[in-house]
């Protein structure tokens, strides 16, 4: 039986209605009273797996999930070894670097060497300010990162962003863009390269459905 793991949070709903448009009936996961945490589809064919997004690619990697709907953010920070197939295009957001509005860092490389960045994603923090050669400490947080500059804890803060809303209501600004995230279907890749449960035939509908 084909096993797809699912994302909680943002992008579910978009994942799920892309799915039931194939066929693929996992509705049940956005109902309010639903506690369950691994559903059969209608027809009997296909398993839903509901995860936290950073753990869809786990899943997928060690192969209790043969298809799995993540942020392009996770996959970059994570670097699961998995197959990254298809940009669904749905769930846009931007790793963003972020000071306070007050502070006179209007660059990156206006931030002091061997300052402090704050970050969830620290991974794709330490990986950007390689490549632009300026050696900071990167602060891992994992609650409200905004609070790192506000507190004077760090000069910036690495952090995904959608619509900006969160740091300008906590009064910071975005000075530089890492990199663009979206959705992307993730496969683990001995079951696409064997084409367990007829993966291919489900991959190209996506395909033809996200480019259509």
């Amino acid at each position: 039986m084909l096993t797809v793991a699912l994302p909680k949070g943002g992008l579910l709903k978009y994942g799920i209605h892309l799915l039931n448009n194939l066929g693929l009936d996992f509705s049940a996961f956005l109902d309010a009273g639903n506690r369950q945490l691994q559903i059969i589809d209608g027809s009997g064919t296909a398993k839903g797996l509901l995860v936290r997004a950073q753990d869809v690619p786990v899943y997928v990697e060690y192969g209790q999930a043969q298809l799995g709907i993540v942020g392009f953010d996770v996959l970059r920070e994570k670097n699961p070894q998995v197959a990254h197939l298809v940009d669904l295009g749905f769930g846009y957001c931007r790793m963003s670097l972020a000071v306070r509005q007050s502070s006179s860092y209007q660059s990156p490389l206006d931030l002091p060497a061997h300052g402090r960045v704050a970050s969830k994603y620290v991974n794709s923090a330490y990986e950007y300010f390689q490549h632009i050669n300026l050696p900071v400490e990167i602060v891992p947080l994992y609650g409200s990162v905004e609070l790192g500059p506000i507190t004077g804890m760090s000069e910036a803060i690495v952090d995904l962003v959608s619509t900006g809303k969160t740091l300008k209501e906590n009064g910071l600004v975005e000075i530089a863009t890492l990199y663009e995230s979206t959705a992307y279907l993730i496969a683990h890749p001995l079951s696409y390269r064997l084409n367990e449960d007829n993966l291919s035939n489900l991959i190209d509908k996506i395909r033809k459905y996200t480019e259509g």
